[in-house]
C-alpha cells in the first residue's frame, strides 16, 4: 500500500484520518478485503494508534470496513447481490433527491452546482480522475442538500458510503466516463430549468449506468468489490 506522507492538524484529528482513510478506501490504495494495518497506517497518516482507532470505528459505521473479532479491521467487500441491492436503494434516493432539488433549490444554490460542473469538466478534459470523482461526489451532495430534506439526507448519506468505491472505478473506462459526462450536464439543463420530473429521469437513468457498468466489472474480474462513489 503507497500513499503521500499526510501531516494533520491536532484539531478533531480522528475525523481528518477518517477522511483520509476513507478516501484511500475509495481509490482502491487500501484493496478490498485487505486487514488495515494499524502499524502502517499510524506510519503513513504520521498518527498515534488513538486517533487511527477512532477514524476506523467511524468507517466502520458508515459500512465501509469491517470490525472481526481477533482480526482487527479490513476493507468491506461487496458481493453482486449487495451491489445490485445497495444501488437499486441509491437510484431511488437520487431520484427522489433531484426531483426535490428541482423545486427548492435556490439561485445561490445553483449557481454553485453549475460552478462545480464547469470545474469537473476541466477535471475531465485533463483526465484528471481523482479530481473529477472529488467534484462529481460534491455535485451529488449539492443536489441532495438542495432539496432540503433532512431525513432524506441522512439515509442518502449511509447508502452512498457503501458505493463510492464502485462509483470511482465505474469511470476508468473512457467511454462510459464520457457517458457520465453527458448526463452530469443533463443534470445541470433540468435543474437549471427547475424541471423535476426530468431530474428525477436522469438520476435514476445515471445510478442506473453506474450499477450496469459496476456488475460488469465485477463479473470480468474478482468476484467481490471494495464498499463505498
Amino acid at each position: 500500500m503507497t500513499a503521500d506522507i499526510l501531516s494533520i492538524p491536532r484539531a478533531a484529528l480522528h475525523d481528518q484520518v477518517a477522511g483520509r482513510l476513507r478516501q484511500m478506501l475509495v481509490e482502491g490504495q487500501i484493496a478490498p478485503g485487505a486487514k488495515l494495518n494499524e502499524r502502517e497506517l499510524s506510519e503513513v497518516l504520521e498518527v498515534s494508534r488513538t486517533p487511527l482507532r477512532e477514524a476506523i470505528k467511524m468507517l466502520a459505521a458508515e459500512g465501509l470496513v469491517e470490525l472481526l473479532p481477533n482480526r482487527g479491521a479490513i476493507a468491506v467487500e461487496l458481493t453482486e447481490d449487495d451491489v445490485r441491492h445497495t444501488f437499486e436503494v441509491m437510484a431511488g434516493l437520487e431520484g427522489l433527491s433531484g426531483e426535490l432539488a428541482a423545486q427548492r433549490i435556490t439561485d445561490a444554490e445553483l449557481a454553485e452546482i453549475q460552478a462545480l460542473h464547469f470545474e469537473m469538466m476541466a477535471a475531465y478534459t485533463r483526465s484528471d480522475l481523482s479530481a473529477y470523482y472529488r467534484l462529481n461526489a460534491l455535485i451529488h451532495s449539492a443536489i441532495n442538500a438542495a432539496a432540503k430534506n433532512p431525513v432524506l439526507t441522512t439515509t442518502y448519506t449511509q447508502v452512498n458510503a457503501r458505493l463510492q468505491a464502485l462509483r470511482f472505478r465505474s469511470n476508468q473506462d473512457g467511454e462510459k466516463w464520457k457517458n457520465a459526462m453527458r448526463e452530469h450536464g443533463a443534470m445541470v439543463d433540468a435543474l437549471t430549468a427547475r424541471d423535476a420530473a426530468a431530474m428525477r429521469t436522469v438520476l435514476i437513468a445515471h445510478l442506473v449506468h453506474k450499477r450496469d457498468v459496476v456488475m460488469e466489472q465485477l463479473r470480468t474480474g474478482p468476484g467481490t468489490c471494495s464498499a463505498s462513489a
